[in-house]
């Protein structure tokens, strides 16, 4: 769906212009960012979230609990990192169990305690397991690029733009139509993705720990906080383990209508459901 809706635009964007030449940039630009987006989405991700690398004599014991659960998973010991954030919250990311990433914020450490720390740990280790964080990082990337394609699109029909053929404002309707849908239909497709994924590892991570109330509770922590994230964004807000703009006073409009989380009741309950 992706490549159809940026070969849908780029066409557009060559029969307004009268120039092949679009239609084949938009192809192989998207190509491009789809290898790009594989192979480099997980430090694009940790760079945003402003995440510093964790060894052993960093912090032994979230080190010991990562390394710990990964074994009983039966998974290469990820990358540790910790996001310079006071709201708790946790990620997980990279292209494949080998070359996994699990970052936690200051704020998780300093508010959990360690059967907390280890459900949320578990449920990250489960989005490796089941390979989430390769869709949902390449998603952060290939949404991001839709809406910069439509956005320059929109820019240059309302500042000059013009169809060189006669007859091409149909054409130029429905490259607006696109360029409006475009990235609306690639959030949809990313958030549906996570809710879905999100359970998942809720259920894997207390099978993992054996300890379903371990997670209920740092989950009900964690939305109980409201506590700000200085970094967090839209596109990447579908990565953490909880949706990090709930602690705002005021969350953006196009974020409450588009929620990359199921409610935390719904998951603390299904937990709890898993302990009798």
């Amino acid at each position: 769906m992706f490549f159809i809706v940026v070969i849908g635009i780029g066409w557009a964007f060559s029969y307004v212009y009268d120039s092949q030449a679009i239609l084949i940039f938009a192809v192989i630009f998207s190509s491009v960012m789809a290898i790009t987006s594989f192979w480099y989405s997980d430090k694009i991700v940790l760079k945003l979230a402003h995440a510093k690398p964790v060894q052993m004599s960093d912090n032994p014991e979230l080190y010991r609990i990562v390394e710990n659960l990964s074994i009983t998973a039966g998974l290469s010991m990820p990358r540790v990192y910790i996001v310079p954030e006071s709201a708790p919250n946790a990620f997980a990311t990279g292209r494949n169990p080998e070359n996994s990433v699990v970052a936690v914020t200051e704020g998780l450490l300093n508010k959990l305690d360690r059967t907390e720390l280890e459900g949320v740990i578990a449920h990250e280790l489960s989005h490796i397991g089941n390979r989430d964080m390769l869709v949902g990082t390449v998603a952060v990337i290939l949404v991001g690029f839709i809406s910069l394609l439509a956005d320059i699109f929109l820019r240059s029909m309302f500042f000059g733009g013009r169809s060189r053929r006669e007859g091409g404002g149909a054409i130029i309707l429905i490259g607006i139509g696109l360029s409006i849908l475009a990235p609306i239909a690639a959030t949809l497709i990313r958030l549906a993705i996570s809710r879905r994924r999100e359970a998942l590892a809720d259920a894997s991570g207390a099978l993992l720990t054996r300890y379903p109330d371990g997670l209920a509770s740092a989950l009900q922590k964690i939305a109980d906080d409201k506590t700000p994230m200085r970094f967090a964004k839209n596109t990447t807000s579908h990565l953490w383990i909880e949706d990090p703009f709930h602690g705002q006073k005021k969350t953006p409009l196009f974020h409450k209508l588009f929620m990359s989380h199921p409610p935390t009741e719904e998951r603390v309950k299904a937990l709890k459901e898993m302990s009798i």
